[in-house]
């Protein structure tokens, strides 16, 4: 297999300082603020961002347990594949949250709806763009019948 290497390009900050009782979706995490702390180098790399409501952060779950195939998601009470499911035990553990841009202060990005941990290292931003993003014909798959408890959700201690 090739090896591939990411460099962080930030750092995302947040009220969240611990796993256990932080939102598991940014659904969850609705008025949530944080920051986003951009490395000086990519600063140019925001321009026309603010006119964006939403953006979808790419980032390193760099507190994430060992990989695991089969996990228990915090929506259900079975095993299931993991690329069935968000959870962070991954084989590369990469998250993926889309929140709302509040503001851009030169390396500095306002945000809500914040459900990341503070400190964790950011890879990548791009804008989200419905038209470009949702899709018609969608299936939720094992998260049908979870999907009216999804926004009530706090990570437990199951991953860490």
């Amino acid at each position: 297999m090739t090896d591939i290497r990411y460099r962080a390009i930030g750092v995302i900050h947040s009220p969240h300082k611990q796993i256990e009782g932080t939102p598991i979706q940014p659904s969850a995490a609705e008025g949530v603020p944080g920051r986003i702390e951009l490395e000086p180098q990519y600063v140019d790399g925001l321009r026309d961002l603010a006119g964006f409501s939403h953006l979808i952060l790419l980032y390193h779950l760099d507190r994430a347990r060992e990989p695991r195939l089969l996990v228990t998601p915090f929506l259900d009470s079975q095993p299931r594949g993991v690329f069935a499911t968000r959870a962070p035990s991954r084989p590369n553990p990469i998250g993926l949250s889309v929140v709302k841009l509040v503001g851009v202060e030169g390396n500095l990005l306002h945000v809500e709806n914040v459900d990341i941990l503070d400190g964790t290292p950011l890879l990548d931003i791009k804008p989200y763009a419905p038209p470009l993003d949702n899709v018609d014909d969608l299936r939720l798959g094992w998260l049908e019948e979870h999907v009216e408890h999804a926004r009530q959700q706090h990570a437990d201690d199951r991953f860490q």
